[in-house]
């Protein structure tokens, strides 16, 4: 995938709630991901699909990822460890007319 140096995504799904929700829109920056930051996603066995989940630790070259909301959230716990491809920085609330950092 090729990937710019700055991208927008729009949340879908509860599973980082509280700390994102559905519908609020993201800025991910390819930057160095530390234990902590929010970060996009993806999994080998789930091909074209994007996520974004909290980064635990790394696993090689790939990072343990969970969401915010363990009881919904799909991530490492069931799928394996994740290929990071941004951190998110900011997100943007629906309706509000400035962004917040993460």
């Amino acid at each position: 995938m090729g990937w710019a140096p700055v991208r927008r995504v729009t949340v879908r799904g509860p599973s980082m709630a509280p700390t994102l929700a559905d519908g609020d829109v993201v800025l991910a920056v390819r930057l160095p991901v530390r234990a902590g930051h929010v970060v996009l996603v993806s999994w080998a066995g789930r091909p074209g699909q994007l996520s974004v989940k909290r980064a635990v630790r790394a696993v090689g070259d790939r990072w343990h990822v969970e969401g915010d909301f363990a009881e919904v959230s799909t991530d490492s716990r069931e799928l394996g460890p994740a290929a990071v491809h941004a951190v998110i920085t900011h997100r943007l609330r629906p309706g509000r007319a400035r962004l917040r950092r993460t």
